[in-house]
């Protein structure tokens, strides 16, 4: 977990590094081009849970719109609003216990965006985003709220207030970067398929002293395809 540390650092500098290139060819190239956008996809998604939670990797979707600014120099900048599923399944290795918690967000990143090529591009993208937890919803076929009285319960061995305890931070914030490919169907028309992750820096959780977890902060991977309305 050491190197997840070091990644709002990288990014941060590496978004600093891109804006500042910006700034330099922003002073000769002037032919800029604005687009919106529409995205639809699944992510794969988890908490990590600290103690340790065993989890799966559930699906959720993924839907939102953008608004997207490029120079003639291979680079630009994406605001995105999407409507996304996140949250975790719980692992109980050998058994017929199920357990999923669906928190359904509404996130908001701002992307450093480079991209290669004309017909056909290849792009990265990188940079912050904001996330507002809108509703929450949990489907599990054993009683969670009394999990003392099952007998032989795997959740019995740790840790399991998270099955209960409602998320108690609304606000969520982290870094994403994506990798993908945008092909031109008509002259201001284009679509896209981008693969893109996500890693949460806050906790869904308070992590204080006396709390139950000392970290509860989450990660997706996403896949996407989208389209893309050139207006300027």
């Amino acid at each position: 977990m050491s190197i997840l540390r070091h990644i709002p650092i990288i990014a941060t500098l590496s978004v600093g590094i891109l804006l500042g290139n910006y700034n330099l060819s922003a002073q000769t190239h002037y032919n800029s081009r604005v687009s919106l956008g529409v995205k639809g996809g699944v992510e794969l998604s988890r908490v990590f849970f600290n103690p340790s939670v065993r989890q799966k990797l559930p699906i959720g979707g993924v839907a939102g719109v953008g608004v997207r600014y490029v120079e003639e120099s291979h680079f630009g900048l994406i605001a995105e609003a999407n409507f996304v599923q996140r949250g975790w399944e719980e692992n109980y290795e050998n058994t017929d216990y199920q357990y999923r918690r669906t928190i359904n967000y509404l996130e908001i990143p701002v992307l450093a965006h480079v991209y290669f090529g004309n017909r056909g591009k290849f792009f990265f993208n990188v940079g912050p985003e904001i996330s507002f937890a809108l509703s929450e919803s949990t489907n599990s076929n054993f009683d969670y709220n009394n999990v003392a009285s099952i007998k032989n319960h795997p959740a019995l061995k740790r840790e399991y207030s998270e099955l209960t305890t409602p998320i108690q931070n609304k606000i969520d914030f982290g870094i994403c970067a994506g990798l993908g490919g945008e092909f031109n169907i008509a002259t201001k028309h284009s679509v896209t398929l981008e693969a893109r992750f996500y890693y949460g820096i806050g906790n869904i959780y308070k992590s204080g002293r006396r709390d139950p977890f000392r970290a509860s902060n989450g990660m997706t991977i996403g896949i996407t395809a989208g389209y893309w309305l050139r207006i300027k």
